[in-house]
Order: C-alpha cells, then sequence, then structure tokens
C-alpha cells in the first residue's frame, strides 16, 4: 500500500503542542513587560517629583528648616506625597536634604539626596 505525502495526526497534534507552548511563553513574557513598564513609570515621574522638590530647596531664597516637611503634588494626573529632612552637616556651611516620594499608600518609591550650600551667616 503506498503510503499519502503528508503529515500524520500525531504528527499535527505534536506540531501544535509544540506551537502552543511557545505561544504560553510570549504571552508570559508580554504580560511581564506590561507590568515593568507601569512600574517604571511610576518610578520615573515619582523622580520628577523628588526632583521638582529638590530644585525649590535649593533655589528658594531661605534654606528648609532642620527637621522633617512634608506635602503633596500632583505630576502625570497622580497626587504624590514627598518628605524632606534637612539637616545641617558639620561645618555649619551646608545642609543635607533627604526627599523621599510615595503615591501616598506605601514606602517611598524615589529618594534624592541634595547639599545645599548657607550663605555667609545664614543658620536655619
Amino acid at each position: 500500500m503506498a503510503r499519502d505525502k503528508g503529515f500524520t495526526l500525531i504528527e499535527m497534534m505534536v506540531a501544535l503542542a509544540v506551537f502552543s507552548l511557545a505561544a504560553m511563553a510570549l504571552i508570559r513574557l508580554e504580560g511581564a513587560t506590561i507590568r515593568s513598564t507601569g512600574i517604571l513609570d511610576e518610578t520615573v515621574i515619582a523622580q520628577m517629583v523628588a526632583r521638582n522638590v529638590a530644585v525649590d530647596s535649593l533655589t528658594d531664597a531661605q534654606p528648609p528648616p532642620n527637621g522633617a516637611t512634608g506635602g503633596s503634588e500632583t505630576n502625570g494626573g497622580r497626587t504624590w506625597t514627598w518628605t524632606r529632612q534637612a539637616q545641617p552637616l558639620g561645618d555649619a556651611g551646608a545642609i543635607r536634604i533627604d526627599i523621599g516620594v510615595s503615591d501616598g499608600a506605601g514606602p517611598p518609591i524615589a529618594h534624592l539626596m541634595v547639599i545645599r550650600p548657607l550663605a555667609a551667616g545664614a543658620a536655619s
């Protein structure tokens, strides 16, 4: 009996199983990529808010008071909560400013530390 050319049912089932495994791996990878994109977007916006607070702290005529202060800012359509901790450095000629930004529901997403020189005779 002559054999017909083509694939048998078993060969087709094996090929379909291999294809489905590859497709499932790609779908999982896509899900992980989408989650990572959301986290990256959140981190970038939080860093922008931290930089904005740092610029305000560095360009204000008066240095921020020693200790912790906080506030909120809207950026990217979301409200972000920031905290700023100012403390004098050893030589009293500068202050260290630590800034943390969170989405209000958890720990800080972005951190930034800047040093602000004090004008001669200025103290906070």
